[in-house]
């Protein structure tokens, strides 16, 4: 089992209060309006998934109910860092 750290509570958790919610870090469209369906569709259900390091966003679900990102191996499920929105990553993903 994991143990997660809550950059907004501030304590590790076990897995099962938080939940993933995809790839991190995805530039929104400026316009939604002015999307065509491809556009639109491709920006809800194409995100990379790689193998090895990914920044993913979080949600501490049973906990503060709010949304933060972590840098995760997802080959080895080690945790390399967590930070809340809005800050930048200090380890790089591949």
């Amino acid at each position: 089992m994991l143990h997660i750290y809550c950059p907004h509570c501030g304590e590790s958790r076990d897995e099962e209060e938080f939940h993933p919610a995809g790839q991190a870090h995805i530039e929104r469209p400026k316009d939604p309006d002015a999307c065509t369906d491809k556009e639109w569709g491709e920006f809800l259900y194409f995100r990379r998934n790689p193998r090895g390091v990914h920044h993913e966003l979080w949600v501490h679900a049973a906990g503060c109910r709010k949304f933060f990102n972590m840098t995760r191996n997802t080959q080895t499920y080690e945790i390399k860092e967590v930070y809340k929105l809005g800050e930048q990553p200090s380890v790089v993903a591949e």
